[in-house]
């Protein structure tokens, strides 16, 4: 019989062995110091077989900015359950242990980067948003269409970095929805950890401070690697880049998962120097409690819908909601739908990042008043795509 039940936290370790066994990574010396801290403040949830345990799942309490406001969120992370206990229900009585859990705490979402994000959909989670990788060839200048601001630029430690850069990344979370709120210890044993596995071999982190934004990079060989990079205008965002592209003994910039409507490439004065190298799915958002989070968020339009909602794994999101955008109000009602659509449908539009009359034209939504689903699209619509730089 298998038992849901808490892990403890000298177990952590365990969670380490049970993850390389499940992605098929080694687990090397220094990796529960360097990467386990998270998991210290998570909710640590494991399926046992008697002293086997079988599965794990762990929940960050944070803070996810969503339109015009920042939610209490649970940041999925190391779930897997062993090869030998797959298909047995265990996944799913951990996703509904954490339902639970997050109900209680008052969470009203969820959200995970998926490494298998068919999986998720059935669990209630949407892909919310989209990403996009860059490189720049900074073999030779890069010359800006933007006029960069010239204000002084400076390197800072590691210890300044929460108080300098965190009211600069406050204030990008209020301008765009996506991101996740960074207290004191988030910024300096996790976005600033010596090590990183995704840029193994390359330099500890380095930090340039703008007085309107700031640029994390590490640096290997020729090449500088821009963890985060964020800016008030786009004439800081402008100097930063200046910067990195001018950066002696470097001929090469890389820059993975940046917003998908990403100001440098239209920046470049050359546009080849800039090159998309990949354009991705991002973040998977899961609404814990569909009416608190349609209450929360800000709309972009006064309208009003009834949306019948389908959630078997939450019975409480399910049936039909009369949701008022202007009075920011969501409250059952008995009336007829003006559209039908799954929880995980709704994950996905609600960031602003996909479309739902692209839901409607592809059947997964279905639009029972004519032209519901634009006059939503409208409301939903965010000045820019949702956007999230924090690995977890």
């Amino acid at each position: 019989m298998i038992e849901i039940r808490d892990i403890p936290e000298a177990d952590v370790g365990r969670m380490f062995d049970l993850a390389g066994t499940v992605f098929h990574v080694g687990i090397e010396d220094g990796d529960l110091e360097q990467y386990g801290w998270p998991l210290q403040r998570a909710d640590r949830i494991g399926a046992f077989d008697g002293a086997t345990m079988a599965g794990q799942l762990a929940a960050i309490p944070m803070r996810l900015a969503v339109p015009g406001a920042m939610l209490d969120c649970s940041a999925v992370t190391f779930v897997g359950v062993l090869p030998t206990h797959r298909r047995r229900g265990i996944l799913t009585s951990m996703m509904d242990r954490m339902y639970a859990d997050a109900i209680a705490a008052g969470r009203p979402v969820a959200a995970l980067w998926a490494s298998q994000g068919v999986i998720y959909g059935r669990y209630g989670f949407g892909q919310a948003t989209r990403a996009i990788d860059l490189e720049v060839d900074s073999s030779r200048p890069l010359e800006l269409r933007t006029a960069p601001d010239d204000r002084p630029l400076r390197l800072i430690d590691a210890a300044s970095a929460p108080e300098l850069l965190g009211p600069i990344h406050l204030r990008s979370l209020s301008a765009r929805p996506g991101g996740l709120d960074r207290d004191p210890a988030w910024w300096t044993r996790w976005i600033l950890r010596p090590v990183d596995r995704d840029a193994a071999g390359y330099s500890a982190p380095r930090i340039v401070l703008h007085p309107a934004g700031y640029a994390i990079y590490r640096a290997h060989k020729r090449t500088i690697r821009v963890a985060d990079l964020v800016a008030d205008t786009p004439q800081a965002e402008a100097a930063l880049w200046r910067f990195l592209a001018s950066i002696d003994l470097s001929s090469r910039i890389v820059v993975p998962n940046r917003p998908v409507d990403d100001l440098l490439p239209h920046m470049a004065a050359d546009p080849d120097q800039v090159t998309v190298t990949k354009n991705f799915g991002a973040l998977w958002l899961r609404l814990i409690d569909v009416p608190a989070a349609l209450r929360a968020r800000s709309w972009a339009t006064d309208d009003t819908f009834v949306l019948e909602i389908g959630d078997p794994r939450i019975p409480g999101n399910g049936g039909r909601w009369r949701l008022g955008t202007g009075a920011a109000a969501c409250d059952p009602t008995t009336d007829a739908p003006d559209l039908s659509l799954t929880a995980a449908d709704l994950a996905a539009v609600y960031l602003g990042g996909t479309d739902l009359t692209t839901l409607v034209r592809i059947g997964t939504v279905t639009e029972h008043t004519l032209g519901a689903a634009a006059r939503l699209a409208a409301s939903l619509t965010v000045p820019l795509s949702p956007y999230l730089n924090d690995d977890f």
